[in-house]
C-alpha cells in the first residue's frame, strides 16, 4: 500500500495502524479521525488513544476522554477501560478512583482482561472501592488465565508469598515464565531471578536485560536496588551499571 488511503476498513487492521502510526503518524491520525467522525467505533477508541498519547496529533487528554466516552457508549470495552484509566489518573478530567472503579467493573464483568487487572489494582489498594485483596487475587488470576501478562506476574507473586492464596512456588515460577514470555518487563525480571537462583546465570541475565530494555526509569531504579542486595558479584555489578545509566548514586 503506498501512502494510507482514507478507507475506513483499513483503520481496523491493527498491524497497518501501528505501522502507519510509526512511519507516517500524521497521515495515520487523519485517517483515524476521518473514520471516527464517520462513526466507526474502533476508530473512535483509537482516536482517543492517539489523542491521549499525542501520536500524529496534538495531545489533548480532554478530547481523548470525550472520544473514549463516545466509543464506550457504543459498547467498546477497551474504550470504557480507558475511561476508567482517565478517571483513575486525572487525564482530561478530575481524578476520581470511584468513577474509575465503575468503568473497570463493567469491563471486568464482561470478561475484559484489562478491566479485571485494573479493578484488581484498585481492590488491592482500596482506591475507589473497599480494600479487598482476596477479590484482587481472583481478578489477577482470571486475567492471567485470559493471557494478561501483567496479571500473570502479580498472581505469581501472590502464589510465591502465599498471601490470600495457598503457597505454590512451582506454580508461581510457571506464571513468571509465562509473563516473561508474553512480554511483561516485571515478569521478565521475576523469571530472570528464578533462573539465576536455580544456577542458570546466563539465561537469567538475558531475561534481566530484556526487563531493563522494556521497563521504565522508575522500574529500572527499583530493580537495580534489588539487584544490589544480592550476594552475587555479577548482580552487584549489574546494579551499579543500571544505576549509573539512570545517573543515580549506587550507595
Amino acid at each position: 500500500m503506498s501512502g494510507w488511503a482514507l478507507r475506513r476498513e483499513e483503520v481496523l487492521d491493527a498491524h497497518d495502524v501501528q505501522e502507519h502510526l510509526a512511519d507516517t503518524p500524521q497521515r495515520a491520525a487523519q485517517a483515524i479521525l476521518s473514520a471516527a467522525a464517520a462513526g466507526l467505533t474502533e476508530a473512535q477508541a483509537l482516536l482517543g488513544q492517539i489523542l491521549l498519547d499525542g501520536r500524529g496529533i496534538e495531545r489533548d487528554p480532554a478530547l481523548a476522554l470525550r472520544w473514549f466516552e463516545i466509543a464506550a457508549h457504543a459498547g467498546h470495552l477497551m474504550a470504557r477501560n480507558m475511561l476508567g484509566r482517565c478517571h483513575e489518573h486525572g487525564w482530561g478530567c478530575e481524578l476520581d478512583a470511584t468513577k474509575a472503579a465503575v468503568h473497570y467493573r463493567i469491563c471486568a464483568e464482561a470478561g475484559l482482561d484489562w478491566g479485571l487487572y485494573n479493578l484488581a489494582n484498585l481492590q488491592a489498594t482500596g482506591r475507589g472501592v473497599a480494600r479487598d485483596e482476596q477479590a484482587a487475587v481472583e481478578g489477577y488470576r482470571h486475567a492471567a488465565e485470559l493471557g494478561h501478562a501483567k496479571s500473570m506476574n502479580l498472581y505469581g507473586r501472590y502464589l510465591e508469598e502465599g498471601h490470600c492464596v495457598a503457597r505454590d512456588i512451582a506454580a508461581a515460577h510457571a506464571w513468571y515464565r509465562r509473563s516473561a514470555e508474553a512480554g511483561d518487563f516485571r515478569g521478565q525480571f521475576s523469571h530472570g531471578g528464578v533462573l539465576i537462583a536455580a544456577g542458570k546465570l546466563d539465561e537469567g541475565l538475558a531475561w534481566l536485560e530484556k526487563a531493563r530494555q522494556g521497563g521504565h526509569a522508575a522500574f529500572r531504579v527499583v530493580a537495580a536496588q534489588a539487584l544490589a542486595s544480592s550476594p552475587l558479584p555479577q548482580l552487584q555489578a549489574l546494579a551499579s551499571a543500571w544505576l549509573a545509566e539512570e545517573a543515580l548514586p549506587t550507595a
